[in-house]
């Protein structure tokens, strides 16, 4: 009988040596992909922060708190009443606004808001046409930080410029805010 080496013409030594380099090209393969998946696994690239989280948080909650108080007003008001639209408007949106400056209390966040009506007549007047191709509805005012625009002889709030602050033991912003009511 013929040893198993003679009849395939290969000694033990070639069969080591070629499992010793597939061996290391495994091993060359498993630290790449250990290197791809922590690099793809880390988090701080995407927000640098605890703090950015929670400016974040606070504009968020000011737009669901913006659209759900505006949503009701559509069609509610005539053009000529739309002073008492804003303020309907602001009336349902001042519990929400303390709402939120409580909220974070416990985790040692605070913040503040109030309306911001020069934000609010920048915005209109960049967003409101008075004249030209652009003009699909009827003129804007802006009335205590809410822009409301004539549309078919009614009132549709459109926007609500705020100032936010965010304090917390380590930091503290202010950012200036235009929520669109979507309308």
């Amino acid at each position: 009988m013929i040893p198993a080496t003679e009849a395939t013409g290969r000694s033990g030594d070639d069969r080591a040596q070629f499992v010793l380099i597939a061996g290391v090209v495994v091993a060359l393969a498993l630290v790449a992909m250990l290197t791809a998946y922590l690099q793809l696994g880390y988090g701080a690239d995407v927000r640098t922060t605890d703090f950015d989280r929670t400016v974040e948080d606070g504009q968020a909650y000011l737009d669901r708190a913006t659209h759900d108080a505006a949503r009701p007003l559509r069609g509610e008001y005539a053009w000529s009443q739309r002073g008492p639209a804003v303020t309907t408007l602001r009336n349902r949106l001042d519990p929400r606004l303390a709402e939120l400056e409580r909220s974070g209390v416990t985790e040692g966040v605070v913040y503040r808001t109030s309306y911001n009506g020069t934000v609010a007549a920048r915005w209109a007047s960049a967003k409101c046409p008075t004249a030209g191709p652009d003009r699909a509805w009827g003129s804007c005012a802006v009335d205590r930080g809410v822009v409301v625009q004539e549309r078919a002889g009614q009132t549709q709030v459109i926007a609500v410029g705020y100032d936010l602050g965010v304090v917390t033991s380590d930091y503290e912003t202010n950012a200036t805010v235009v929520v669109r009511t979507g309308h």
